[in-house]
């Protein structure tokens, strides 16, 4: 008979292998079915793995157990998908077999776009309800415990982690720039690339800062999550604290439904994630943490105004796909749907998409050399860097 869930090849105690890693967010090799070779991204977020673009599934000939309707993370859009059963997904050195897989009808989450890379789907509770899972986001690299025989390190320290829901949560505290002091419920979402998310219909004395910037804060099932950028005073994790933390605030009812069911003020992501390496336990409800290099690193948003998306088949063609209002980039004639072609005399194509962010969020009064595909023609502009936040 064939077994069900996840097991380590070769009943090892544990079994580590590298990720890649882009906007803070874990990507790792998967075998879908023994075939085919693609790429997932380590969600906490999410209960049921999810297969991204159903054009896989049917080339493996999967047959769909029934189809479903899903409501978008606006509460609005109807998104359709497909349950497959008895799937097998391969990691290096694990094989998880009679697995169920949602799969979407088509690519709504457009994540390879927003990524820079190509992405496939997302795997979640069912290897973190399996093992203890250890993150060293410095070195890039995944190890999968088993739960019986994983003892902590002496020099971790650790936070009480509650799973509710196949969700992990922490308590926190954390200070506005007003000095009000909150005590949060907040998730720890892996598959989250900000540092911090806060939803204003969550506690009565939540409110934006004073200094904040529209933005699109990320994309879900139902499309881009609108709202806001600011920065908090303050928060706590563990025994250590972060000052002057970049948040985003979703639009007032983005997350209303999920916020009433599960009482949480907000979402603890990569951005504030990776500067650990991170031992997630659910099985005796603790995380486990130490810092790495990445630690003292500033919280800083982008400065130009300028949002890109990475299209082509290799993903190095860099679109602009918003613009900042009131930004460097709405001072020099920029236009949605030019193409940056070099930054700083550096040729896009040879750049990743972080990388080429990487220059927007470098420093404050840096001079930035765009040279632009419109319409056929090549245009140059420049733009100097101002922190908006």
């Amino acid at each position: 008979a064939q077994t069900i869930g996840f097991d380590i090849i070769g009943g090892k105690n544990k079994v580590s292998f590298p990720f890649e890693s882009y906007n803070n967010l874990i990507v790792v090799p998967v075998i879908l079915n023994h075939r085919m070779p693609l790429r997932f991204v380590l969600d906490t977020g999410v209960r049921t793995s999810i297969l991204t673009d159903r054009t896989f599934s049917d080339i493996l000939n999967i047959s769909y157990a029934r189809k479903i309707p899903l409501v978008g993370a606006d509460g609005d859009r109807e998104i359709v998908a497909y349950v497959a059963n008895g799937i097998s997904l391969k990691l290096p050195g694990v094989v998880g077999q009679g697995q169920a897989l949602l799969v979407l009808e088509e690519d709504y989450l457009q994540l390879k776009n927003y990524l820079g890379t190509e992405v496939h789907g997302i795997l979640g509770y069912e290897l973190f309800n399996r093992f203890i899972v250890e993150i060293d986001y410095e070195s890039r690299i995944l190890t999968l415990h088993e739960p019986y025989s994983y003892k902590p390190k002496r020099k971790r320290t650790v936070i009480h982690l509650e799973v509710q829901d196949t969700k992990p949560y922490i308590h926190t505290n954390f200070q506005l720039q007003d000095g009000t002091t909150i005590n949060a419920k907040l998730m720890l979402d892996t598959g989250a690339s900000h540092s911090l998310l806060l939803d204003m219909d969550s506690h009565p004395e939540l409110k934006l800062p004073e200094k904040v910037v529209r933005a699109n804060l990320g994309r879900g099932l139902g499309g881009d999550i609108n709202g806001y950028i600011g920065r908090i005073r303050s928060i706590e994790f563990g025994k250590y604290s972060f000052d002057n933390v970049i948040t985003s605030w979703p639009d007032r009812g983005s997350f209303a439904n999920i916020l009433r069911r599960t009482g949480r003020q907000g979402t603890l992501g990569g951005g504030l994630l990776s500067r650990f390496t991170v031992v997630i336990d659910y099985f005796n409800g603790n995380l486990y943490y130490r810092k790495n290099r990445n630690f003292n690193n500033q919280f800083e948003f982008d400065m130009s105004g300028i949002e890109i998306r990475a299209t082509g088949q290799k993903l190095n063609h860099f679109i602009i796909s918003q613009l900042r209002k009131d930004s460097p980039a709405t001072k020099v004639d920029l236009q949605l749907g030019d193409e940056i072609v070099a930054i700083n005399g550096h040729l896009t194509k040879e750049l990743t998409l972080g990388e080429v962010n990487s220059f927007f969020r470098s420093r404050e009064g840096r001079k930035i050399r765009l040279e632009l595909l419109r319409d056929d023609q090549k245009i140059v502009r420049k733009i100097r860097l101002e922190r908006a936040i």
